[in-house]
């Protein structure tokens, strides 16, 4: 049965970017590509019409549990289970600005955000890891010892300055607060659903400073070298993915591979 990968928040920045990988890159994938708006999705559009037959756009809104569940359900009927799953979606704060101060916080940012960046991914593993258990293990590396063989991938993108250790700087509550719940979240699963002898492969990957919306507030700041496009950080993730194991599970890699502290 072809590998199957699911993209959550695939219609722009790295999402989609992670789609095109993949149908460039795995030629026997079939991509699912969920998005808030797939009418307006006229990217995913124009390459699901470049590749005909092996990419589905479905609708998903990860702020909404009932959105995400129907997903689940339409992908068990379609497909029968997942290999891979990515949780790309992301914001930096509703107003598109980090914190730079506790007057800049308010409780309904700090919702807000939780609610993207930590909650929906952990609310899309609730419902797509009886999926994840389902699947053949395509992606990353399998070891001979069958114990030790995983079934399925989770992937959240977290940042390093969900970092606790490597927070020097303070600042961005809300983006920061919700990556380090984020990884606690991945470290948790990765605990759960590596249980038994159905393993599921949790980790978080930071892309690096990415040229997309998110970050564009913050480019004057980056040094040229230090901004990558979306296809030069894909194609670095998916290096990862494709080496991971049940060894390298529960834990946060940056874009280089490199381990980053909690």
């Amino acid at each position: 049965m072809a590998a199957v990968a699911l993209v959550q928040g695939a219609s722009r920045g790295l999402g989609f970017e992670f789609c095109r990988y993949m149908l460039l890159n795995k030629p026997l994938a079939a991509v699912i590509a969920t998005c808030r708006n797939p009418d307006g999705a006229q990217h995913l559009a124009a390459l699901a019409a470049q590749h005909p037959g092996r990419i589905t756009v479905m609708k998903l809104d990860v702020n909404r549990e009932d959105d995400i569940k129907r997903a689940a359900e339409s992908v068990k009927c379609a497909f029968g289970k997942v290999d891979l799953i990515v949780n790309s979606s992301a914001m930096l704060h509703p107003s598109g600005k980090g914190e730079t101060s506790l007057r800049d916080v308010s409780a309904q940012g700090i919702i807000s955000t939780l609610t993207t960046n930590t909650v929906g991914p952990l609310v899309m593993a609730k419902y797509f890891a009886p999926l994840l258990q389902k699947g053949t293990g395509a992606f990353g590396q399998q070891p001979p010892e069958k114990a030790k063989q995983h079934s399925g991938i989770i992937v959240n993108m977290t940042a390093r300055v969900g970092s606790i250790g490597d927070n020097a700087l303070g600042g961005w509550y809300s983006y920061r607060m919700s990556k380090a719940a984020l990884n606690m979240a991945t470290r948790n699963l990765s605990i759960e659903l590596g249980r038994g002898q159905t393993k599921i492969v949790c980790v978080s990957l930071h892309p690096g400073t990415v040229n997309t919306d998110l970050s564009l507030p913050y480019h004057r700041n980056v040094h040229k070298d230090k901004l990558f496009s979306t296809e030069y950080s894909v194609q670095c993730l998916m290096n990862i993915i494709d080496n991971l194991n049940t060894d390298k599970t529960g834990k946060a890699y940056a874009w280089d591979s490199t381990e980053i502290a909690w």
